[in-house]
């Protein structure tokens, strides 16, 4: 049997990793500026990381949804701590896809309507529904097309408005930063109006922080920049620093009753010890804080470049958008200077290291940077 070539792959192999640096089989060290699509949220092996996660499935890696899991509480009660959202529940899941169709769900079911407003150029998944609110035909299957999702402008409060006066979405979905389409910001004014619409029409808004949130834009979630309180957020990614685990943060207006959601391996005892461990560094390195002053020098710093068309973005989420191919941009990066890097688009590169990047590795990439571009 052989693998289904579905991905494009560099000929590079990382065989450990360690803080923002990974190590193939040569020995080469690569600065890691890209966390595996924003994965790592706390450092490649962490070692209190490691440490939770070894004595966790040395003691019981899985059980099913059926008994007691009070890692599941405690995660529940942890990340309701520090994010700021103690009120709201927690589904657990397995990935972002996931994450976002329970939330969809719970907005059908919530409001009795079927229609969902996304925006252009989105990205929220490759599972049927999710697949079906991101803004890319190419891949989206024709069973998953569906009326039942229309598409705004972002940041145009009147094109929202006028869909959502017809009183038939159940649910708006916006990302608190767009990262597939190149680190796009909905403004604060936009979110906060949103946030208006939605109510105003009985609406559920729906953040998708899968990429944005866990602390990566200088605050736990994008959209806290903004002052908003969504009805559901989706999260991801940086969850559990690599181990496959997803979320929705439900406010109280939902109910809950048994079988309304239910998944075989979200929040198992592996992943849970995993995500706790992610949010125990995270508070005690103060790595949202770390991400929102080693990004605002970084941001500040690639605005100085002249050669480039644009630079966007928030904490140690960047998009950086080139006058050519993006792509062979990432391949010198990667061979000519060893730093990962990630791309979006034709001609913008992404950068979402893991929030412990210091400025002295920030001036690491600004020095390799400068030697390609001038």
């Amino acid at each position: 049997m052989e693998l289904f070539n579905v991905y494009s792959l560099y000929p590079v192999e990382p065989v450990r990793g360690r803080g923002c640096f990974v190590y193939d089989t040569a020995g080469t060290e690569y600065l890691d500026l890209y966390g595996g699509h924003a994965v790592i949220s706390i450092g490649h092996a962490h070692p209190d990381y490691v440490r939770a996660v070894s004595e966790q499935v040395a003691r019981l890696g899985f059980y099913s949804n059926s008994v007691e899991n009070p890692l599941q509480t405690r995660l529940a009660e942890k990340l309701g701590h520090i994010s700021g959202y103690a009120d709201y529940s927690l589904f657990l899941c397995n990935s972002g896809a996931e994450a976002n169709e329970n939330a969809l769900k719970l907005a059908s079911f919530h409001t009795g309507r079927a229609k969902v407003l996304s925006f252009t150029k989105a990205f929220h998944g490759r599972t049927a529904g999710a697949v079906a609110a991101t803004d890319n035909p190419a891949i989206a299957a024709p069973f998953n097309r569906t009326p039942n999702v229309e598409f705004a402008p972002l940041n145009d409060i009147g094109a929202v408005r006028e869909k959502l006066s017809t009183r038939e979405f159940a649910a708006v979905i916006v990302e608190g930063i767009q990262g597939v389409a190149g680190i796009h910001c909905p403004t604060d004014d936009f979110l906060r109006a949103l946030r208006e619409a939605a109510t105003e029409t009985g609406t559920q808004l729906i953040l998708d922080e899968i990429q944005s949130g866990y602390g990566r834009t200088g605050r736990f979630f994008a959209h806290q920049h903004a002052g908003i309180r969504p009805d559901l957020i989706t999260t991801a990614k940086g969850m559990g620093n690599g181990f496959p685990i997803g979320g929705v943060l439900i406010a109280p207006h939902f109910e809950a009753r048994p079988g309304l959601l239910g998944t075989t391996f979200g929040g198992n005892h592996l992943a849970c010890a995993a995500a706790i461990a992610v949010l125990d560094t995270i508070e005690r390195e103060r790595l949202v804080e770390n991400a929102a002053a080693v990004g605002e020098y970084l941001l500040g710093e690639l605005r100085r470049f002249t050669t480039l068309r644009e630079v966007r973005g928030r904490g140690l989420m960047i998009g950086i958008e080139t006058d050519g191919p993006g792509a062979e941009l990432r391949r010198r990066l990667l061979f000519e200077r060893h730093v990962f890097t990630g791309g979006a688009g034709a001609s913008t590169v992404r950068l979402l290291p893991a929030l412990c990047l210091t400025r002295e590795l920030a001036d690491r990439f600004l020095e390799s940077f400068r030697g390609i571009v001038g």
